[in-house]
């Protein structure tokens, strides 16, 4: 092949060639804005959308390029990334007769990483399948830290076929790509990861709370806890208390990695979620109860984390 029958193509991660495509990616906010950049980064031509101005800037300050709207981002694209906070606003920007559905041209890949309940998930990809366009769910995990790095875990629901036209694309913004299964699967699987993560974090955190009025030291409780029965990702990787883990929140005043507002929001969806499944789940709704307490209490913009700050009535 000679060099200029290259320069539509680029390599993967596990060295095989991929087309390099035009991708419109809507939501660009603090975590669609670094996922947008590293598809750029690798090769692809990235246009972007999102309602808030500053958002804009920011892309364009990093490279990237921008559109008035959203149908104008959908009849240009190959690949189209959505990134939004809730169902209603991912069935609004897919199904709206402005939205991308009526204006993508044939064959356009969707992939919704926005984390939505999964009755939306799989009314939009329902859609998509009337139409014959491939769609998966691919909620991520990881943080911004995670979606500056490329090292995002994806959580992918949807047919085999569209999820391996994605997962190029997936595998340049995230290190582990999972396949969840039909659509909506990956919605599942994030609330039910996030409910776990939520419920852990209280356990750890009233874990110290006690241990600071028995007179135990901080330090003393992580290094057996961490080593001991206890060890899980929430003490031993993101510890809410000052000092054991110099990476986590809490030492940097619970600057969020991950704020509580969002951490809420992931428990209410797994909430509802258990109601109309039928499903029991007393601890995660003692989570959504506590998490509520806190945002309400003004902990909203802190890192969820901070739980042990309300915990211990500071």
């Amino acid at each position: 092949m000679c060099r200029t029958q290259w320069a539509d193509r680029l390599l993967d991660k596990s060295g095989g060639v991929v087309m390099t495509k035009k991708i419109g990616f809507i939501g660009l906010g603090n975590m669609g804005g670094p996922m947008a950049v590293n598809l750029m980064k690798a090769g692809h031509e990235v246009l972007g959308f999102d309602l808030s101005e500053g958002a804009l800037a920011a892309f364009e300050d990093a490279g990237g390029s921008c559109v008035k709207s959203v149908p104008e981002l959908a009849a240009a694209c190959d690949v189209i990334v959505t990134m939004l906070p809730a169902g209603a606003h991912v069935r609004k920007v897919y199904m709206d007769a402005d939205g991308i559905f009526d204006n993508a041209k044939p064959g356009t890949l969707m992939i919704d990483s926005s984390t939505i309940d999964v009755e939306s998930a799989r009314a939009v990809a329902a859609a998509a399948a009337e139409r014959g366009m491939l769609m998966v769910d691919a909620p991520v995990s990881g943080g911004v830290g995670g979606a500056t790095a490329g090292t995002l875990t994806f959580m992918v629901g949807g047919p085999a076929a569209a999820y391996e036209q994605a997962k190029p694309y997936l595998d340049i913004m995230g290190k582990t790509i999972v396949h969840a299964g039909d659509s909506g699967t990956g919605q599942a699987a994030k609330i039910c990861n996030n409910m776990v993560l939520g419920i852990s974090m209280i356990a750890v955190s009233e874990a110290f709370v006690l241990a600071e009025r028995l007179g135990l030291d901080a330090q003393k409780l992580f290094d057996i806890s961490s080593t001991a029965s206890g060890q899980c990702w929430a003490l031993t990787s993101y510890c809410p208390v000052p000092g054991p883990l110099p990476s986590s929140p809490a030492n940097r005043d619970y600057q969020p990695g991950f704020a509580a507002a969002m951490m809420l929001k992931d428990l209410k969806l797994a909430q509802e979620a258990a109601s109309t499944s039928g499903a029991s789940t007393p601890l995660g709704a003692e989570a959504s109860a506590l998490y509520s307490m806190f945002c309400n209490s003004g902990g909203e913009a802190l890192d969820f984390s901070a739980i042990v700050k309300y915990l211990r009535g500071s």
